[in-house]
C-alpha cells in the first residue's frame, strides 16, 4: 500500500511540475503580447518607466498564469523528489521558446530546435531514472531530517559562502564576474527548495486537520523561505541587469540545479538505494538538458536553418579543396624551383671546373 501511495504521489508531483512549466512558459508570451499591443497604441513602454501595462488584460493574464505556475511548482515539491521537480523547470524555457515562434514571430533556428529536442529527451531520461526519496510525511520527521549532522554542515557552509560572496567578493568583483551573483542565488536557492518542501508537508498536514500552525517549524520554514527568496530575487536581478540574459539563464540553471540536487541528496538520502544504471541515467539526463539549454540560448541570435546547411557544406568543401589545391601548387612550384636551382648550381660547378677555378672544390 505504501509503495502504491508513493507511486501515486510521484505521478501527481510529475504532472504538477510539467503543468508549472507550461503555465510559466506561457506567461512570458502573454505578457509580451500585452506589451507589444501597448507599444502599437503608442503608450509609454515599461522599459521607459511606463505603467500602462496595468490596464492591459493580456498582461494580467500572463501574471495570473505565472502565479498558477508557481503554485503548481510549490505543490509539486510536496509530492515528488526535488531531484525531479527542479530539473523539469527547464521545460518552461522550451515552452516559451516554442510558443514565441508561433505567436511572436520569433524564429527558432536550427540550434534552438536541437536544444529543445535535447532538453525534452534529457527530461524524459530523468523522469525514468528519478530517485525515490525517503518518506517524510510529518513536520516532526522533517524536523529530524533538518537536524541531521550532514545537512547542518551543508547549510552552515552555504550560509558562510553566501555571506563571503555578499560582503567581500560581491562589492569587488560582482560587476565584472558573472559567477558571483549567480552563485549567491544558486546556493541559497538550495535552502529555499528545502523550505518549500517542508512547507508543502505542513500544508498537507493542515488539510488533514492537524495543528500545524502551533508547530514552531512551520514559522521557521516560512521566515527562512522569505529571506532566501528575497535574496535570490535581489541578486538575480543584479546579474540580469549587468550581463546578457542568454548567458545568465543557462549558467544559473546549471549551478542552481546542481545545488538543489546536492542539498536534496544530503537531506533526503535519495541516492542511497539507487542502482548504478539509475544514477548514470539521472546524470546523463541532467547533462543532456544542460547541453540543450546551452544550444537554445547561446546561438539564439545566429540565423542558421536546415536550408543553410548544404550551402555551408559546399563552402567547406570548396575551402578544403582550395586549400589542397594551393598546397599541391605550392609543392609543385617548390619542386620546379628546386630543380631549376639544382641545374643552375650544376652548370656553374661544371663551368668552374672547366675554367680551373678552385672555388668549385
Amino acid at each position: 500500500m505504501s509503495q502504491t501511495r508513493g507511486r501515486y504521489d510521484f505521478c501527481i508531483g510529475l504532472v504538477l511540475a510539467m503543468s508549472s512549466s507550461i503555465f510559466i512558459g506561457g506567461s512570458f508570451i502573454l505578457k509580451k503580447k500585452g506589451l507589444l499591443r501597448l507599444a502599437r497604441k503608442g503608450s509609454m513602454r515599461a522599459g521607459q518607466g511606463g505603467h500602462a501595462y496595468l490596464k492591459e488584460w493580456l498582461w494580467w493574464a500572463g501574471l495570473l498564469s505565472m502565479g498558477a505556475g508557481e503554485v503548481a511548482n510549490f505543490a509539486a515539491y510536496a509530492f515528488a523528489p526535488a531531484t525531479l521537480v527542479t530539473p523539469l523547470g527547464a521545460l518552461s524555457v522550451l515552452v516559451s521558446a516554442i510558443l514565441s515562434s508561433f505567436f511572436l514571430n520569433e524564429k527558432l533556428n536550427l540550434h534552438g530546435k536541437i536544444g529543445c529536442l535535447l532538453s525534452i529527451l534529457g527530461s524524459t531520461v530523468m523522469v525514468i531514472h528519478a530517485p525515490q526519496e525517503e518518506e517524510v510525511e510529518t513536520l516532526d520527521e522533517m524536523s529530524h531530517k533538518l537536524g541531521d549532522p550532514g545537512f547542518v554542515v551543508f547549510a552552515t557552509l552555504v550560509v558562510i559562502v553566501s555571506l563571503i560572496l555578499i560582503c567581500v567578493v560581491g562589492p569587488r568583483h560582482g560587476q565584472t564576474n558573472i559567477l558571483v551573483y549567480i552563485t549567491i542565488c544558486s546556493v541559497i536557492g538550495a535552502l529555499s527548495v528545502s523550505c518549500v518542501k517542508g512547507l508543502g508537508i505542513a500544508i498537507k498536514e493542515l488539510f488533514a486537520g492537524k495543528p500545524v500552525l502551533k508547530h514552531p517549524l512551520s514559522w521557521i520554514l516560512l521566515l527562512s523561505l522569505t529571506v532566501c527568496v528575497s535574496t535570490q530575487i535581489n541578486y538575480l536581478n543584479r546579474a540580469l541587469d549587468i550581463f546578457n540574459t542568454s548567458i545568465v539563464t543557462p549558467i544559473y540553471y546549471v549551478i542552481f540545479t546542481t545545488s538543489v540536487l546536492t542539498c536534496s541528496a544530503i537531506l533526503f538520502k535519495e541516492w542511497q538505494h539507487m542502482a548504478a544504471d539509475d544514477i548514470i541515467g539521472t546524470f546523463s539526463g541532467f547533462l543532456t538538458i544542460i547541453v540543450g539549454i546551452f544550444l537554445l540560448h547561446a546561438f539564439k541570435d545566429v540565423n542558421f536553418t536546415l536550408a543553410n546547411l548544404p550551402l555551408s557544406l559546399r563552402k567547406d568543401d570548396r575551402a578544403a579543396n582550395g586549400t589542397l589545391l594551393s598546397m599541391y601548387d605550392s609543392f609543385h612550384d617548390d619542386e620546379e624551383s628546386s630543380a631549376c636551382l639544382g641545374e643552375m648550381q650544376s652548370t656553374e660547378s661544371l663551368s668552374a671546373r672547366r675554367n680551373g677555378s678552385l672555388s668549385a672544390f
